[in-house]
């Protein structure tokens, strides 16, 4: 059964991507007269067809490269998109956005089904400076390098070498001196390149900053809440979500620690006790290899809704998986959407582990996504704010757990995992706040040094429990975590928008166990939507709330809690 790409009407089919075939059908339609609204809907629609093809283009580009990062050639055409085509399109797509906001005709559009496009069509020109283009490329560069630095490490475990993802396994043995060992040996491979990360995020902090300067704002932080179209929350409900999660969920996770280290019988719980299971069973074995993992994923979503299982299927049928963890491969997960064919690329780095398990169901929450809303008339109208496409992904997390049976056949391993998954829930949110946070510092604070960033990370994680473990002797390590998260190199201060999707995906848990076929087409509708609407409007379609108040976050904690104390769980 193999994907079709749409067929295309105004880019030709043979297209061969290059900054001399693509630059004449932007001129053409910059040139094109525009004299009725059913001329400019044509318009609208020639032009989404030409960015499908080049966000493909850029996506397979992507994709390879990270697959292996060691390939020179892969790495070169990536780059060639990066610098040869990229920076020429943006001033390019900054006189079309003008274009279609100065037409006569834009007001006669359907509000229903334009208004988000119109209002983020002009959010771009706000931001638009021709000097940022030459940054932005450069900001694309160096991002790469923490692939390519990251995507190299590997370790050594009782003479045996391991990426950092198959080390992290050792971390669920049941044998202490081993979670040690595998602890160091992964913390020390990470602070061998800590000083090369620091100077890298110094120069990508310092573009970023010029880039904020350049669009006329005081601070990077400030620049991104408008790039990142944050309508509808700003910064002081950020930090408010901080500190309500500081107050309703530390307190519950801080129990959970004295818990566990009871349950160990050790006097104090250090890094490397925070992964096993604290009763003595051995690590929860969901899979044995890749092809086993997408084969029972594909099973998962079948029991849950047939169309989802179609969607793994048919993305199995047509190699869109790259999911084992290998050296050279760049860390991390993602699902790139492939916007003129419609369906998407999953990459993951498993392991063999219980997390894997989740990385994939959250990450085929993601896939769904992009099936459903992939026939929507724009592709402008698929461009999702993270606080929607992570909603539709840590949703499927909770939403699947009633069909893991598939992985689990012993009853107490399904039940094991079900409270893995649960707690883990309430651990996304301090760990968000954390990241999120630090970042509101880090771009208000720009002339800071590496040290000064050091401390700073300190201080933000100690009232979020500083992982809830001990860390003397282990200082160093304790303020270098930050650099494990890529969000904060790769894509910032897209991390927020966690924590918000969790507290979506437990409402829509929620209701998903009170009236499942009810709740499951509400969230089916809801992702069908893209970004055709306003976030509250897609959580609402959802039946949920967009909100994430003290009373709200108390609300659905309590609920997870009284969920991992049923007898029948």
């Amino acid at each position: 059964m193999k994907i079709e790409k749409k067929t295309r009407s105004f880019v030709p089919a043979d297209l061969d991507i290059k900054w001399e075939t693509v630059e004449p059908l932007f001129n053409s339609l910059l040139n094109r007269t525009i004299d009725s609204k059913d001329a400019l809907e044509a318009w609208l629609k020639d032009r989404s067809e030409l960015d499908a093809v080049l966000e493909e283009d850029f996506a397979w580009r992507y994709i390879r490269m990270t697959c292996n990062t060691a390939d020179e050639l892969l790495l070169k055409e990536f780059q060639y998109f990066t610098t040869e085509i990229e920076p020429k399109l943006a001033p390019l797509n900054d006189e079309l956005n003008r274009k279609f906001i100065d037409c006569p005709f834009v007001n006669d559009l359907d509000e229903l089904t334009h208004g988000i496009l119109i209002k983020l069509t002009r959010n771009a020109l706000d931001l638009f400076r021709e000097e940022n283009v030459p940054l932005f490329m450069e900001i694309q560069l160096k991002q790469q390098q923490y692939q390519s630095i990251t995507g190299a490490m590997s370790v050594l475990i009782e003479g045996k070498e391991y990426t950092l993802e198959q080390a992290s396994a050792f971390l669920k043995s049941t044998d202490r001196r081993q979670r040690r060992q595998a602890w160091e040996a992964i913390t020390s491979r990470r602070l061998e390149d800590k000083a090369r990360l620091d100077s890298l995020f110094d120069e990508l902090l310092s573009l970023r900053h010029q880039i904020a300067l350049n669009a006329d704002f005081e601070n990077f932080r400030d620049y991104m809440f408008k790039a990142l179209a944050r309508f509808d929350y700003d910064v002081q409900d950020c930090y408010d979500f901080h500190a309500a999660i500081s107050r309703e969920i530390v307190p519950v996770l801080q129990e959970e620690a004295a818990n566990r280290r009871e349950a160990l019988g050790i006097e104090k719980l250090m890094p490397w006790d925070m992964d096993v299971d604290p009763h003595g069973n051995p690590p929860l074995k969901p899979f044995g290899n890749g092809e086993e993992l997408i084969n029972k994923a594909i099973d998962c979503f079948n029991a849950i809704d047939p169309y989802m299982g179609s969607a793994l299927y048919m993305m199995r049928k047509n190699r869109l998986f790259d999911v084992e963890s290998r050296l050279g491969k760049a860390p991390g997960g993602y699902n790139y959407p492939l916007a003129e064919t419609g369906a998407p690329f999953i990459f993951m780095n498993s392991a063999n582990t219980f997390r894997d398990l989740t990385t994939m169901v959250h990450e085929g929450g993601h896939a769904v996504h992009t099936f459903l809303s992939a026939n929507l008339e724009l592709n402008d109208f698929k461009h999702l704010p993270s606080e929607v496409a992570e909603l539709a992904s840590m949703s499927m997390e909770l939403i699947s757990m009633d069909n893991w049976n598939v992985f689990f056949s012993d009853e107490n391993e399904l039940k094991r995992a079900k409270m893995y998954q649960l707690g883990d829930v309430l651990k996304t949110l301090p760990w968000v706040a954390v990241v999120d946070q630090f970042q509101h510092w880090i771009y208000t604070n720009p002339k800071h040094s590496s040290e000064e960033r050091t401390e700073a990370f300190k201080q933000i994680l100690a009232p979020f429990g500083n992982n809830f473990c001990n860390w003397d002797g282990y200082e160093e390590a304790l303020g270098n975590l930050w650099q494990k998260q890529l969000h904060i190199f790769e894509v910032p201060f897209y991390y927020i928008e966690y924590a918000i999707a969790q507290l979506g995906a437990i409402a829509i848990w929620k209701n998903y166990k009170e009236r499942p076929a009810e709740a499951l087409a509400m969230y089916k509708e809801a992702l069908k939507l893209g970004y055709t609407r306003s976030i509250k409007e897609i959580y609402e379609a959802a039946g949920i709330r967009f909100d994430f108040s003290t009373a709200y976050i108390h609300e659905l904690a309590s609920f997870i809690k009284e969920e991992l104390v049923k007898p029948a769980f």
